[in-house]
């Protein structure tokens, strides 16, 4: 069937991708290890592990998993780790054990922790030694059994000091402890299906709830060919070198930078703390970078970081910006020092993620999300569920082998994103212009993308109005020159002497960083509709 996307498609790109290569995640990724087994695979703080040292590595904690914790298939295990050298060892093992990897934010506060885990049905955690005191506050609430506690100079060797243990849990165990004992024990082979699950991605959805989207492992391999199938050549099989600075925990980085990259070969540069711009350009600047990905917030931050500009960007193929839309100001002047415009996608934690993408061979930046990748059909609806013409807005809805299977125990969300044929809501309003690209010109919801990450209004309400004093409140989405956008407050107070301050406080003990208002406004009343709704976009108009 023709789209109208397809004569937009540069000459090599396919449009279907072929599904019956690769039957799981695990065998790709071995395929690829055992290929490229001598070339470095990560590298961290300058220490380096090469793919045959991540293949054995992932063998030991896997059969530590199996034999000493009695992982089995499907089994959940959580990881909460920043980018180090230890997430890609114990994701690996986590999946050649047959196990369902939760990925957690290490910044999550203690109640968002308790959530995730208990939804989940977690009994065993590899967490960052920096995130074991949220952990101590409520293992106790959850049904953790098994925690195994990785730090940052874990398989680095170089003396990088980190944060111990939080005393308050009983027998840690250590990561590196867990892999020597794992060297002395069997891996038992496990059959993976493609519709086994690989992931469960913690996402707000388009509903504002935290729930779990249920990637499988033919999700993710879909993705990867259909990211490797649409760049063609501008991926260099052996030879890229990938900077991740966005968090592995993140679906963007956890499909472009980690599984795609290591089935392609590449060399991954881990940044572990990219907030540390000097720090950052200092490690970019002994590598010959092939590929970055980020978010408009991180090129912006990295142009403005002294020293960038001097780099050397001769082998830059390609950059990728996700997570948010990337500003027409930002790749401009991206251009202007490396010699390429950024190339904006589209995804979802729902889609693994990648939906659209902008042509590899196009060097103009178009202020669009691109077209659709191989295997993809997107379909713009009205309110009715109808599809609407071409240059009318409507709903984005996709359907492809990378949209997930539903939502982890909640069918009711599941029925709710889903059309009667099958196409993912996403809650975006989009329009398809007369080349077939597309362009992102609202939000079904009043989601708030704060650095890429999705911050949901009704989650900060819901904690504010549990604040005393508070009488109503609602939350929006402001312009912010670091995050993007950040989140603004408004608050009708029942008690006068409820400060700013006061607000602050109160949700830097519920709430992640990046969900903390940045801005308080104290009003008389809010604005509502005639049946007593809260009109956010009244208070966004004013």
């Amino acid at each position: 069937m023709s789209k109208p996307w397809f004569k937009q498609y540069d000459s090599w790109v396919p449009h279907e991708i072929d599904m019956s290569r690769y039957g799981n995640v695990v065998e790709m990724l071995l395929e690829s290890g055992e290929k490229f087994s001598d070339h470095v695979a990560f590298s961290n703080f300058g220490a380096t592990k090469t793919y045959a040292d991540v293949l054995s590595l992932s063998r030991d904690f896997a059969a530590y998993l199996q034999n000493e914790l009695g992982v089995v298939k499907g089994d959940r295990v959580a990881l909460m780790s920043p980018n180090m050298m230890a997430f890609p060892v114990a994701m690996l093992g986590i999946l050649r054990a047959g196990g369902v990897q939760v990925n957690v934010n290490p910044l999550y506060t203690a109640r968002e922790l308790e959530h995730q885990l208990n939804d989940a049905d977690v009994e065993t955690i590899v967490v960052f030694s920096g995130s074991t005191g949220t952990l101590a506050e409520v293992i106790g609430n959850t049904g953790i059994k098994n925690v195994i506690v990785a730090g940052l100079d874990d398989l680095n060797d170089l003396g990088l000091p980190s944060p111990p243990a939080d005393e308050r849990l009983e027998a840690p165990i250590a990561f590196l402890d867990a892999l020597a004992a794992g060297s002395k024990l069997q891996l038992a082979d496990v059959e993976i299906g493609g519709d086994d699950l690989i992931f469960l991605q913690y996402t707000g959805g388009t509903t504002g709830l935290s729930k779990g989207a249920m990637l499988s492992h033919s999700n993710l391999v879909a993705n990867v060919l259909q990211f490797e199938a649409f760049a063609g050549d501008y991926i260099r099989l052996g030879e890229d070198v990938v900077v991740t600075a966005i968090p592995m925990y993140h679906i963007f980085a956890l499909m472009v930078n980690t599984l795609s990259y290591f089935k392609f070969g590449g060399t991954n540069v881990l940044i572990t703390n990219p907030r540390d711009m000097p720090g950052f350009v200092a490690e970019w600047a002994k590598w010959r970078v092939s590929v970055f990905t980020g978010v408009n917030t991180l090129y912006n931050g990295l142009l403005h970081t002294p020293g960038f500009s001097d780099l050397d960007f001769s082998t830059l193929g390609f950059s990728v910006g996700g997570g948010a839309p990337v500003q027409k100001v930002v790749s401009d002047k991206w251009k202007e020092v490396t010699g390429k415009h950024i190339k904006e996608g589209y995804g979802l934690s729902e889609t693994s993620p990648i939906l659209t993408v902008n042509p590899f061979g196009m060097t103009d930046f178009t202020s669009s999300i691109g077209v659709p990748v191989p295997s993809t059909d997107i379909s713009l609806r009205n309110e009715e569920g109808r599809e609407v013409k071409q240059g009318e807005r409507g709903e984005l809805c996709a359907k492809g082998p990378q949209v997930m299977q539903g939502y982890w125990r909640r069918d009711d969300a599941t029925r709710a994103c889903m059309t009667d044929d099958g196409y993912f809501r996403t809650g975006d309003i989009a329009i398809m212009d007369e080349s077939g690209f597309f362009r992102i010109v609202d939000r079904l919801k009043d989601m708030i993308l704060v650095s890429g990450f999705n911050v949901f209004p009704n989650e900060i309400e819901a904690e504010l109005s549990a604040l005393p004093g508070v009488l109503e409140c609602a939350c929006i989405g402001v312009p912010d020159d670091k995050s993007g956008e950040a989140v603004k407050a408004f608050i009708v107070k029942e008690d006068e002497s409820l400060c700013e301050a006061d607000v602050r406080k109160f949700c830097k003990e519920r709430l992640a960083g990046y969900k903390i208002p940045r801005q308080v406004a104290f009003l008389d009343e809010l604005p509502k509709s005639t049946v007593g709704k809260i009109l956010r976009r009244e208070l966004r108009d004013e």
